[in-house]
């Protein structure tokens, strides 16, 4: 795969990096084991299955041509051992230790002149639990990329499948004019998508801004799927529509609880969609478009909250994820690498122009996940941090629970702890109402 060019939406990903600003997608994966963990041969496995991966030996090199280009190269001095590290918790300080040091870590950029990925495994958590925290930069791949990291790094799980070769004859070549028409259609879409951003764009006051820092504050959440269910056959909408209610009713809480007035107002998230194939390579780079959706913080009544969500998210599904100024993805991977290079670090800080935060789902598989045998309790995404943004939220569901990670900026929010209570309260009155 060496020599693989960066998509320009990847590109734009390596460019917005910054220390205050790190763009890398992480988990906080947790292990409920029957026995004593070993360390030693935990890393030494993990190391022997990352090295098989041909992505994580790969750094982002500058191309020749075209200008403000980048490839994947293979990295000379990989050695898979140094990504990966072990560290013991000690609950003597911190009430919520693992939190603590995954905010710590996920802190910290990575080194984009080499793989773009890091990994540590913490033990010593209660029960004698531990975790795997992994990090992946966004120009490595997408949430739904990330699955095929998990095909190597754990035990077993069915590789994606590839569409069978029909045999068939292949489509006659396009004519000239079927040409013309479809570089037509593409320059109009383009240019429906930037419409619709500069139509959409607003006062740069997000009520949840934050200054640069490179603090960061995590909060792990984990919701009943039952419930969830539960709440959805009561109500009608999607997992996801419930979901997003819930967590509109936890920013109003925690608006409040910040002395930030809630009422009559929304919160405008950014919730990526991905338009990755089927038959697309699952570790290749971004293929996301996404929808621009109002939280409505300003309704007090949890089953109003999720009636406005399944009304602003039908209207999103309807329009498809083509159109609309959440679609700004596809508008940028169709820029010339260079004005990503000159331009991404004014488009970054101009994001409180078209959403406050980011809400994201990550595809988990619903086979049952384990490491060594040891089975897998909890799979916790992160999705980055937005300039100048607060928080931002990733939810994956696996087997009986929704996973919910929360980042914030540890500049504008001393404690995520009133945030996280905000989502079970709020998933608790919704419930109420079922």
């Amino acid at each position: 795969m060496s020599g693989l060019q960066l998509s320009a939406l990847d590109v734009a990903f390596l460019c917005l990096e910054s220390e205050t600003t790190p763009m890398h997608m992480g988990a906080v994966v947790t292990f409920r084991p029957h026995g004593q963990v070993h360390a030693r041969e935990l890393t030494t496995l993990l190391a022997e299955r990352a090295a098989r991966l041909p992505k994580l030996r790969q750094r982002p090199r500058t191309a020749l041509f075209p200008p403000g280009a980048a490839i994947w190269a293979d990295d000379p001095d990989f050695v898979a051992s140094e990504h990966i590290s072990h560290h013991h918790l000690s609950s003597l300080y911190e009430p919520d230790p693992l939190s603590a040091y995954a905010s710590r870590w996920m802190g910290r950029p990575l080194d984009t002149g080499k793989p773009l990925w890091d990994l540590h495994l913490v033990t010593g958590l209660p029960d004698g639990e531990f975790a795997l925290l992994l990090k992946l930069h966004h120009a490595l791949t997408d949430g739904a990329g990330a699955y095929a990291v998990a095909v190597g790094l754990l035990d077993g799980l069915p590789r994606p499948a590839r569409r069978a070769h029909s045999g068939a004859a292949p489509p006659p070549p396009r004519s000239p004019v079927d040409a013309v028409k479809e570089a037509v259609g593409s320059t109009l879409t383009q240019a429906g998508i930037a419409s619709s951003v500069v139509r959409a764009t607003r006062s740069p006051l997000s009520p949840i801004s934050a200054p640069p820092s490179t603090e960061r504050r995590l909060g792990l959440v984990r919701l009943d799927t039952a419930e969830i269910r539960r709440i959805r056959r009561t109500h009608g909408g999607t997992a996801n529509d419930v979901v997003l209610a819930i967590l509109s009713g936890a920013l109003r809480e925690w608006m409040i609880n910040r002395g930030q007035r809630a009422d009559d107002r929304t919160l405008r998230a950014l919730i990526p969609v991905s338009v990755r194939g089927r038959s697309a390579e699952q570790l290749g780079g971004n293929k996301l478009s996404g929808y621009l959706c109002e939280l409505p913080v300003g309704l007090d009544d949890p089953v109003e909250r999720l009636l406005a969500v399944q009304r602003e998210m039908s209207r999103n599904k309807a329009a498809g994820p083509a159109r609309g100024a959440g679609a700004f993805p596809l508008l940028a991977d169709r820029m010339p690498p260079m004005l990503h290079r000159l331009g991404s670090k004014a488009a970054g800080l101009a994001a409180p122009l078209l959403f406050d935060l980011v809400v994201t789902t990550v595809p988990v598989p619903p086979n049952r996940l384990t490491l060594d045998g040891t089975q897998v309790s909890g799979v916790y995404p992160f999705v980055p941090l937005a300039p100048r943004q607060a928080v931002g939220i990733a939810v994956a569901t696996y087997r009986d629970s929704v996973h919910i990670g929360l980042q914030a900026n540890g500049a504008a929010v001393s404690d995520v702890g009133s945030l996280r209570d905000g989502v079970l309260k709020s998933a608790s009155r919704l419930l109420d109402t079922a």
